[in-house]
């Protein structure tokens, strides 16, 4: 019986079954390989995006200076191709990593990229979400106030919030509304 090779999208789409059933190390193995399989094909942009793939499993593997690497090197390919979303998906990864390290105040650079390419893009979900995530780094670093802001201007901005989030956002309205209070601006 002669045993057909994976197609590139066959191998990125067991790629994402195995990462979401958490097995990270052969999700790993089949997003390099979907990887190769692009980058012959000439797929530059799907290779970039097996590469920032790979970047956010090794983050689950604690293999920091892998997901780095794998993450810069994604980022700069999508710069370079000019997929802006997916440039600044990997610039939200990338502060997603700096945060899971503790490097808040680096964590907030690329966060801040990534909330201000989302703008450009009119992404105002992916816009919310990461001004969510930079008001956590910023609050852990120390700026409360900028933190909450940063919170409050992503709770208001993200279309599709969860219910917590329409608590949270009614929450903070409301004491605002009651001490008066103006937050600054991000």
């Amino acid at each position: 019986m002669e045993r057909t090779e994976k197609t590139a999208e066959q191998l990125k789409a067991e790629g994402l079954r195995l990462f979401q059933e958490g097995l990270y190390a052969e999700a790993l193995r089949r997003f390099g390989e979907a990887q190769e399989r692009f980058a012959v094909e000439g797929n530059d942009l799907e290779a970039a995006e097996m590469l920032n793939n790979q970047g956010v499993v090794y983050r689950m593997l604690h293999r920091w200076e892998e997901a780095r690497a794998a993450l810069e090197e994604a980022r700069a390919a999508f710069a370079r191709l000019g997929d802006r979303h997916r440039e600044a998906q990997a610039l939200g990864n990338l502060g997603g990593l700096l945060a899971s390290r503790g490097d808040h105040l680096r964590a907030q650079e690329y966060l801040r990229r990534a909330t201000d390419l989302f703008a450009e893009l009119e992404d105002r979900q992916r816009q919310g979400e990461t001004l969510m995530a930079l008001g956590v780094q910023m609050w852990k670093a120390g700026d409360r106030w900028g933190g909450l802001a940063a919170y409050q201007a992503g709770l208001e901005t993200i279309e599709h919030p969860t219910p917590q989030q329409k608590t949270l956002r009614g929450l903070i309205g409301l004491v605002s509304r009651l001490f008066r209070l103006r937050l600054p601006g991000v």
